[in-house]
């Protein structure tokens, strides 16, 4: 973890606004704090207010860039179906840039369903809300979370729909989730 760490920039480093989903530049040599360093992404406090910088660009932190993941398998090299499993475990990946708990713990997926198909791999559908309606990080994360199960052996295509119907509340946060946040 490297939270709460200070870093200088080494290099100018694109990043996503937080909350507002934007893509902003940080320049090199600006003094930022990771607060955050999750699910292959970090979130940074900088004199703009919040940023979440992307695992591709941890060298601009002064960090080590992760190495890139190997291409999925076709369903013929992966040995089956796409297990259920593996891709809720792969959505546990992801993190609200903001609140230290993946999007399964925090509630926000309402439905995925997996569609085998003849050769080509597996089909998955999510859907997702956010904790707030007009949060701008809704693209991000619903992004994040189509490339990481497209990385699944199995899986040819994932589509992540944003809904909003049941509207979110913190009921749905599961016990993990709360006990992370110590609201139980």
């Amino acid at each position: 973890m490297h939270e709460n760490t200070e870093r200088t920039l080494t290099r100018d480093c694109p990043a996503v606004q937080i909350p507002a989903g934007n893509t902003i530049l940080l320049e090199a040599g600006s003094t930022v704090f990771i607060t955050q360093s999750l699910g292959g992404s970090y979130t940074v406090a900088t004199e703009m207010g919040l940023a979440r910088v992307s695992a591709q660009n941890a060298d601009a932190l002064g960090l080590e860039v992760p190495s890139t993941p190997v291409p999925a398998a076709t369903p013929a090299e992966a040995g089956g179906a796409v297990d259920s499993k593996q891709v809720w475990d792969q959505l546990k990946t992801c993190y609200d840039p903001e609140i230290p708990v993946n999007i399964v713990d925090l509630g926000l997926i309402y439905d995925c369903e997996i569609t085998p198909r003849d050769s080509t791999g597996a089909l998955v559908n999510v859907k997702m809300t956010l904790t707030a309606p007009g949060c701008g990080m809704g693209p991000v994360l619903a992004q994040e979370a189509k490339a990481k199960i497209e990385a699944l052996p199995g899986v040819d295509e994932a589509n992540v729909e944003l809904v909003w119907d049941p509207p979110w509340n913190q009921a749905m946060i599961s016990e993990t989730g709360k006990m992370q946040l110590g609201i139980i």
